[in-house]
């Protein structure tokens, strides 16, 4: 029997209402200057005026550092660097999604370890822990405040770094959905698709086992149920917590069990094209789990199960057709768009994007390896 080791923060705030208990957990992890890594919209729509309101309760120090882009890059890490040093900060609150929460990761990192941001890439290339972070969260998708993953877009290369690092592991997470109420209806779908990609991957990789199996089951089947409430009324508390919990669920799964090839192929897009990635995720997804289902449908069964499909008698093929087709019926009802014209988006290097996504951090989680040729050819379906 083989072993397994599960990543998460050792304390996780999780709930309405829950940002209100951190202040006590921030003194108790001697957190008394930090940089409040975040970005200009959470700036200007008060969620950062309640985090700085919980800080100065509590009597810990802090300097702003909101110029973190949707998708960080190097340059955006590096500043906030010299901000947390300029001002001795002894500590990171970030605030916000993925971006916020992967660029204070990396800040993090090189506030403790040496080296180029871009010698990070890759898994476990860092030697001592990160800075102490409370990541405050702001939705439910990417899992970015909890899990050991983070990506930073190389402006020169134009390539979407992915970062596997047990050493950026935040000290505290935080998810209370009241910081997620009234958020715009495509930054709601987008997101819960992202969520819904981490749990479909981490169920059909070969690195799944019991426990995160069990965990991307319940995600899948609280997204399919309260994803659409959320994304058609964003004042739903109770649709928004259980998509905190859903996010949590998946980020447990695929934190410990890895992604596969929908996310090596959507960071290529982000990287090159800046596109959102949760969207690039959603449309990606059925086509990738289309070309897995073929090779092995073995774990769809599962996933249509947790759907609350009907699935005695059918074959594991007729059940990932099922959930595929489902897939597509979800991306459609929260309003994901369909290809990448929708987006702006017409001239498209699919080569580049193909050789990039063979390389990708996540690209061998996947159940099977696919040659260049059918990475572009999947490509090809959404342009």
């Amino acid at each position: 029997m083989s072993s397994h080791v599960l990543y998460v923060p050792s304390t996780n705030l999780i709930g309405r209402g829950c940002l209100q208990q951190a202040g006590p957990y921030l003194k108790q992890l001697q957190f008394t200057k930090a940089l409040l890594v975040t970005d200009k919209g959470l700036m200007s729509n008060g969620i950062v005026a309640k985090v700085v309101k919980l800080l100065e309760e509590n009597d810990i120090g802090y300097m702003v550092y909101d110029e973190v882009k949707p998708n960080p890059t190097v340059a955006n890490c590096l500043n906030g660097l010299q901000v947390f040093r300029e001002n001795n900060c002894d500590s990171i609150v970030s605030v916000g999604g993925g971006s916020p929460q992967d660029a204070a990761k990396a800040i993090g990192l090189l506030a403790t370890n040496d080296g180029d941001l871009k010698s990070f890439e890759g898994v476990g290339k860092t030697i001592h822990k990160s800075v102490p972070i409370a990541a405050i969260n702001t939705t439910a998708g990417t899992s970015s405040e909890y899990t050991i993953n983070y990506v930073i877009t190389d402006e020169e290369r134009q390539v979407k770094m992915v970062m596997v690092d047990k050493n950026s592991l935040a000290a505290i997470s935080i998810n209370d959905p009241e910081l997620m109420t009234a958020k715009p209806k495509d930054l709601t779908a987008a997101t819960g698709m992202d969520a819904l990609t981490h749990a479909i991957e981490a169920i059909v990789t070969p690195g799944a086992y019991k426990v995160t199996d069990a965990a991307a089951l319940a995600a899948v089947e609280i997204i399919f149920e309260y994803l659409p409430l959320a994304v058609q009324d964003g004042e739903n508390i109770e649709a928004r917590e259980q998509m905190v919990f859903a996010m949590f669920l998946a980020g447990v799964a695929f934190n410990n069990a890895g992604l596969g090839f929908v996310h090596a192929m959507a960071h290529q897009l982000g990287g090159v094209y800046d596109l959102p990635h949760g969207v690039c995720n959603a449309m990606l997804l059925p086509i990738v789990e289309r070309e897995n289902a073929q090779r092995d449908p073995s774990k769809f069964p599962r996933i249509a199960k947790a759907i609350g499909m009907k699935t005695e008698g059918k074959t594991a093929i007729a059940c990932a057709e099922e959930v595929i087709e489902a897939i597509k019926q979800l991306s459609g009802i929260v309003g994901i768009p369909s290809n990448l014209s929708e987006l702006g988006v017409t001239d498209v290097d699919v080569e580049k994007l193909a050789q990039f996504a063979l390389v990708d951090a996540c690209a061998a989680g996947n159940p099977f390896q696919p040659t260049k040729e059918e990475v572009i050819a999947m490509y090809q379906e959404i342009l």
